[in-house]
């Protein structure tokens, strides 16, 4: 048996360490026996329209059975906006461009040929007549509707804000603004985009690599006129996500239709480099703050502005400022408070989820806020927002703009990570340090952070059955979709707590809706609060049902069964040695139910449930980040980086760690290196990985992780989310640490990312602003 809180190494590890996994460009399927491939013809140019597509040469080429265009895919349902009635219709992104082109790496074109080389070769035989039109790559600047991408709405912006509300800062001692960027990021998963598609026995197979096998099924439905009967859905192994394969994307969704028409299977993978400016980025949020209070550093007041830089079409990045706004003040107990946010469009790649989804942008934002307050008050940031903590008496808590925390020790997690870190002797170095006049200087950052996870609202679902054999294995269906999270591990250990079944018996089945009746996947931290609960519940269920069986054998009522966990065994209660095992349970049920329903009734014991939150869980925690910035380069080196991450219950220490380690590495990326980049004419300047910074571990130091569980009531373990918080008390911290650092040279504020030009320059500024012959 497992106990939960135990180390286990996950179970998943030795295929992966060994054979391998099996990505969707590996699945070997006779069902995708002479596949051809697909390669996709991508628009160069940010905005343009379309004055023709001439395929004639490319279809002559060698070894191509077909192009296509948008003209050639009205088997499809037509395209519609991603939240009807809240975006406009004419925003609504077609599957292949027609008309007009808006950002660079938009598909015109779909070649199919019989190997991937003869279609990057025919791709470039399309010509494609292009009128240039004015590219609007920056948020602020398509605001002014000087150019528009869809004219015949008239505007850029897909969602407006509401009427602003009432001043909250008249009578404030203090008030401080200041605008910042949260940059565009890409979300660079190992496994680029992926998929495969049949038509077999009249039903469409697609293998994809997606976070949401159901969601994927229900989409293809939807599009092809199909009963959801008829789709068949497989994710394999999965090579990393972070919100970007949450949705389907046009390619992906365009294949069954090249497939049909073909009458063959097809297969397509993007290069790294279509990645980069085809898959959505993530982010991209332009901010105004606005905060004001006391001057003894009483937070009395708070505004959070966004504008949401959506890309070309309106998507699932276009409603993420939602979950920025439930976040808006963060731990702070801040009386008033207001939210507003408008979503634009801009010539550059649509943004979704990345990792954080809002949150992150949130924590920024507040975290930067009180920095901003504490220095324009002279004050210790780090007293500042002690001061401004929601006391641990006061949860569940509700937040200024109505958003209701379930449990919190704000407090208690701040000072576990200062006395971890030694903060004492570190203020002392740094003082040090500058007292020398070096050229590297020490810089402290702190951040508080908590989000929300298995969110926004009650009501989130997940699917999952657990069964038992006449041999004593167990099978778990879950809707979950695991893509390096820990998923069989984690639920596996469930199981096997409950149960006293062993780890080595049990299996999880994921991503296959055939075998999974039903599912919503993985993404914002929501698997073991709502997938393990799910399993949790079908388990118990599946107990209460065992003892009945079990008490039948036995000869005794159910309530006289007992189940001892240590050898996963059924006992009459007082009396150990009358007994049975698991398997003779299951192999009764099986007999019972076959007896009750005919020879074609699988043996075993199951039972299935359809697990439903009553609220989301907020995590939260604290990260403290050391910094040393040359003066004399901008470069900025993180040494050391101690943080204290709630989760809840602990099911499996192991794997909470790596989420965490996983997590502060993309935190700590964003404030130091990466950024998607254009140029004005929209032209992505960072489309490889030798152009776009993505961190490895040559540029982290160890994690020191501080441990702290506070465990939640809203579901049956206890458990909160884990795999973004450190995404998002990361980045914060970092840059606090870095404006730290050049704080008593005059540097005020320093966007992200803290790149060594950006800080060079702000140092430069801040020199020239202090020496008086510039001045003069």
């Amino acid at each position: 048996m497992a106990e939960l809180g135990e180390r286990v190494a996950r179970v998943e590890d030795r295929k992966f360490l060994t054979v391998g996994g099996t990505y969707c460009a590996d699945v070997r399927d006779e069902r995708l026996d002479g596949a051809a491939y697909v390669t996709f013809v991508r628009s160069t140019m940010a905005h343009a329209r379309l004055a023709g597509v001439d395929v004639e040469e490319a279809r002559a080429a060698d070894g191509v059975l077909g192009v296509f265009t948008a003209d050639d895919l009205d088997d499809l349902a037509p395209a519609r906006p991603y939240i009807p009635g809240m975006i406009p219709d004419a925003m609504a992104r077609p599957w292949l461009a027609t008309g007009t082109v808006r950002f660079v790496g938009e598909p015109i074109a779909a070649v199919v040929t019989e190997s991937p080389l003869q279609g990057e070769d025919a791709a470039e035989l399309v010509i494609v007549d292009y009128e240039p039109l004015p590219a609007v790559v920056d948020v602020e600047q398509a605001l002014r509707d000087e150019v528009l991408l869809f004219p015949e709405v008239g505007t850029n912006t897909a969602i407006a804000p509401p009427p602003p509300g009432p001043d909250l800062f008249e009578g404030c001692e203090v008030v401080v603004r200041q605008r910042l960027v949260n940059q565009r990021l890409a979300a660079c998963p190992l496994e680029v985009r992926s998929a495969a598609v049949a038509w077999s026995g009249g039903r469409l197979v697609m293998w994809i690599s997606t976070q949401a096998a159901h969601s994927v099924k229900t989409k293809l439905a939807e599009l092809y006129g199909l009963d959801e009967g008829d789709v068949h859905v497989i994710a394999p192994d999965v090579g990393g996500g972070f919100g970007a394969k949450i949705s389907p994307t046009p390619e992906e969704l365009v294949l069954p239709s090249l497939a049909r028409r073909l009458g063959r299977p097809l297969r397509w993978t993007e290069t790294r480099s279509e990645s980069m400016v085809g898959m959505p980025h993530g982010r991209a949020q332009v901010q105004e703050i606005t905060i004001g209070g006391r001057r003894d550093g009483t937070i009395e007041a708070y505004r959070l502005s966004v504008v949401q830089d959506c890309g070309a079409y309106p998507s699932m990045g276009s409603v993420l400022t939602f979950m920025t706004r439930t976040m808006t003040t963060g731990v702070y107990d801040i009386p008033a408070a207001q939210f507003e946010a408008r979503s634009v469009v801009t010539n550059t790649t649509p943004t979704e989820a990345y990792r954080g989804a809002g949150r992150p942008e949130a924590t920024a934002a507040i975290e930067r806020a009180v920095d901003l307050f504490a220095a324009e008050i002279g004050l210790d940031p780090i007293e500042v927002r002690r001061r401004n903590l929601v006391p641990a008496e006061k949860f569940p808590y509700t937040t200024a703009v109505g958003t209701v925390y379930d449990t919190g020790e704000y407090e208690r997690a701040l000072d576990l990570v200062l006395d971890a870190a030694g903060i004492d002797q570190l203020r002392a170095e740094q003082a040090a340090r500058r007292s020398r006049d070096g050229t590297r200087l020490l810089g402290i950052g702190v951040s508080v952070y908590v989000e929300i996870t298995a969110g926004p609202g009650a009501g989130q679902e997940e699917y999952a059955k657990v069964e038992i054999h006449p041999d004593g294995r167990v099978t778990v269906l879950t809707g979950s979709s695991a893509h390096g999270q820990g998923h069989a591990t984690s639920f596996s250990m469930i199981v096997s707590y409950l149960t006293g079944i062993p780890l080595e018996r049990i299996e999880v089945v994921h991503g296959d809706t055939d075998r999974v009746a039903e599912g919503s996947g993985t993404f914002g931290s929501r698997s073991l609060q709502v997938g393990g609960s799910a399993v949790h519940e079908a388990t118990s269920r599946l107990i209460d049902r065992a003892r009945l069986v079990a008490g039948g054998l036995l000869g005794v009522p159910a309530t006289d069964v007992s189940l001892d966990t240590r050898t996963g065994r059924f006992h009459v209660g007082g009396l150990p040695e009358v007994d049975c095992s698991w398997s003779d349970v299951a192999a009764a049920a099986g007999l019972e139910a076959a007896a009750a329903a005919g020879p074609a009734t699988r043996a075993g014991l199951a039972e299935t449930v359809m697990y439903s939150t009553t609220s989301p869980t907020f995590p939260f925690g604290a990260h403290l980040a050391v910094v040393e910035v040359d003066v004399e380069t901008g470069r900025v080196e993180l040494v050391r980086m101690v943080t204290c991450d709630d989760a809840g219950r602990i099911v499996n220490p192991l794997i909470v760690e790596g989420q965490r380690h996983g997590g502060i590495a993309q935190g700590v990326a964003q404030a130091l290196l990466e950024e998607v980049r254009y140029d004005s004419d929209g032209n992505p300047t960072t489309s490889n990985l030798a152009d776009y910074g993505m961190i490895s571990a040559a540029e982290l130091p160890s994690f020191e992780l501080v441990t702290l569980e506070t465990p939640t009531p809203i579901n049956p373990l206890g458990v909160k989310g884990i795999g973004e918080s450190g995404t998002i008390g990361a980045t914060p911290a970092v840059q606090s640490a870095v404006i730290d650092a050049l704080a008593h040279l005059g540097v005020r504020h320093i966007d992200l990312p803290l790149t060594a030009e950006r800080v060079w320059r702000a140092i430069e500024a801040a020199n020239r602003a202090s020496d008086p012959m510039e001045v003069c």
